[in-house]
């Protein structure tokens, strides 16, 4: 279904039914999504899916070739910009069982997690990045600082991302 929200226009896909009992994820996305986006200023159409490991194994092997499952993958769209429609950002996709088990292993809410790997997706798709120091050294403390307008913690502070910051 299609769901406008204040900035991003989101197109949502549950492709495992386990995602629907943790809540409204529309209102979620829309949340986490209009808050990145009116930090970043950028605005457009995300499509998203929720869909479990085994999808994200797949996923994460055709297109990283890495043939493990991962929480979320970002896919910036490189399509035309067509008049009259908003320009599409591109998709995210988010693992079920993997987000639970960092959600577990930071000791946070899994709606406090989720909200984070949604943000993560969205600054992916208008091209932030983390894999070289100082890219993460931008692009990490915008998520913490969108997550902090939510009420979230810093998702760097402990657990599976804490050495983030200090990789290269």
């Amino acid at each position: 279904m299609i769901q406008a929200f204040s900035v991003p226009l989101i197109d949502m896909r549950i492709g495992d039914a386990r995602w629907e009992s943790y809540g409204d994820l529309e209102a979620l996305s829309g949340r986490a999504l209009n808050a990145a986006a009116g930090e970043t200023g950028e605005q457009g159409a995300v499509d998203i899916l929720f869909t479990n490991d085994e999808e994200m194994r797949h996923l994460n092997s055709q297109w990283r070739n890495l043939d493990k499952p991962t929480d979320v993958l970002s896919f910036p769209s490189d399509g035309p910009e067509i008049p009259g429609q908003p320009r599409h950002l591109g998709d995210i996709a988010l693992g079920l069982e993997t987000a639970l088990r960092d959600a577990e292993a930071m000791k946070r809410p899994f709606d406090a997690h989720v909200s984070h790997l949604l943000i993560h997706g969205f600054l992916h798709l208008v091209g932030y990045d983390h894999i070289e120091a100082e890219d993460a050294a931008v692009m990490e403390p915008l998520e913490t600082k969108i997550l902090g307008s939510l009420g979230w913690p810093d998702p760097y502070a402990n657990g599976p991302y804490a050495g983030e910051k200090d990789k290269g």
